[in-house]
């Protein structure tokens, strides 16, 4: 399959994340180190994703490299479409997570992460995105549209904050945020 961007794998850093896109990087503390085996287990499950609002549908019941997901969601009036791929697993002791990239017909042009990280006796959730418009709707209603990214990311968080029995209220994060001049 062909992605809609050519970065692929670049949301691996934040140094290689392309500067002339948007893009975010959110981390939020969800737990203490029992919470990073439940969290891991939800955004490997697409469980994020289902957080957020958004009806999946996936060729495997978890993250692995080539995953193909339709994410499916109603704004207002609006029904948004959107097929992604799997581009690489993170399965390490202390980390996991995926990312999956955008492909053609896509509102975005891009590439998101979820990540669940174990860090002494913290366990903390991050999502790294880059993305460009993809669709003439998404370019003409930029600052809505990144409001309703900026929703959908704070949708995650919540829901790997619960699932870890970590807090839904908003923790000590940080964020970093660019927009396209």
């Amino acid at each position: 399959m062909t992605y809609s961007y050519g970065e692929v794998g670049a949301t691996r850093s934040v140094e290689s994340m392309p500067r002339d896109a948007h893009w975010v990087v959110e981390r939020r503390l969800v737990g203490g180190p029992s919470a990073f085996d439940p969290a891991a287990d939800f955004v490997l499950g697409f469980g994020m994703q289902r957080a957020g609002g958004f009806r999946v549908t996936a060729s495997s019941p978890t993250a692995v490299v080539g995953t193909s997901l339709t994410l499916r969601r109603w704004f207002g009036p609006v029904r948004i479409t959107a097929r992604t791929q799997v581009v690489y697993v993170v399965d390490e002791p202390a980390r996991r997570g995926f990312a999956y990239g955008t492909l053609p017909g896509h509102p975005e042009s891009g590439e998101e992460l979820f990540l669940v990280e174990r860090t002494g006796e913290e366990t903390w959730a991050e999502i790294r995105a880059f993305s460009r418009p993809g669709r003439w709707f998404t370019r003409l209603g930029g600052p809505v549209v990144r409001l309703l990214q900026t929703r959908a990311t704070r949708a995650y968080l919540d829901g790997v904050a619960r699932v870890s029995g970590g807090a839904t209220r908003r923790r000590p994060s940080t964020c970093e945020c660019r927009w396209r001049g």
